[in-house]
Formats: structure tokens, sequence, C-alpha cells
């Protein structure tokens, strides 16, 4: 599969965590070809600021592959990682992460931190963005619906 594909897939994560009320992150870790972690949010259920997408998603792969290192693993996510999952891609030792929509207000890249080609860390790794329109939307939708507010 290609990068978009993994993106798609990575979507129907975050599809049903908006179905959870979570904020709608889907991700998926692969190597190989193989997805060997899956995450969606889990802030609001679990009620745990590190339950993001990416570090549900790098902790099932973690677990899969019996390491807490992922260096030929790859990670395809649908929203721009915060500075947080940069940081836990750096230290999983994540090849490549790809996201499908940016992040202007949390984003690592967008708010300048650049974890993954600072010099002075001992592992650097490739941040790709792949525009995946599905993934702005799903979001959008999501904070549209909250700003209404239940219907009556």
């Amino acid at each position: 599969m290609d990068s978009r594909s993994y993106l798609l897939e990575a979507l129907k994560l975050a599809e049903e965590a908006a179905l959870r009320g979570e904020v709608p992150v889907g991700a998926l870790v692969v190597k190989d070809g193989v997805v060997v972690g899956r995450g969606s949010n889990t802030r609001e259920a679990e009620q745990d600021p590190t339950g993001h997408a990416e570090m549900v998603a790098i902790h099932e792969a973690c677990k899969k592959l019996g390491s807490w290192r992922l260096v030929d693993c790859d990670l395809y996510v649908t929203l721009e990682p915060c500075p947080m999952c940069l940081a836990a891609c750096q230290q999983a030792r994540i090849r490549r992460v790809v996201y499908g929509a940016k992040d202007e207000k949390g984003g690592a890249l967008c708010l300048g931190f650049h974890v993954h080609e600072h010099p002075k860390l001992n592992h650097r790794f490739a941040v790709e963005y792949e525009p995946v329109e599905e993934c702005g939307e799903v979001l959008r939708a999501f904070f549209r619906n909250l700003r209404r507010g239940p219907e009556v």
C-alpha cells in the first residue's frame, strides 16, 4: 500500500474516535507492509493527556514486536503530531512519519519543534506531509458539531 492508503486506513480509526466523542485522529505503525500498531485518541475515555493516537499506536507496536525500538517502522497519522508525539517517535526510533492534515495550533512542525532533525539528538527521521483532504474534513466536522451543541 502507498502512504495515502495507510492514511485512509488511519482515517477509519479517526472516524471511530469521533463516534466515541474523542478528537478524531487515527494512527498506524507499519513494518514491512504490515500494520503492527493501531491507535486513535483515548484522552477523554481514559482521562489521560498522553492518550493521543500516535502514542496508542506506538505502544501497541512495541508490545506486538517485543521491543521499544521501532527502527524499521513508519507511523501514519491523520493529523500532524504534537511535540509530545513527535518526541515519542524520536524515542521509539521510528523511521518515518507521514501525516495527512496540518495542525496550525498544536502540530510540532507548525509550532517550530523540529525534533526529528535536531542535530544534538541521537536519532533523526523523516517527516512527510501527504495532504489528504478527508483527514482535515473529519476534524472540521467534529469541531463544527461541538460548536453547535446537542440538537434539541
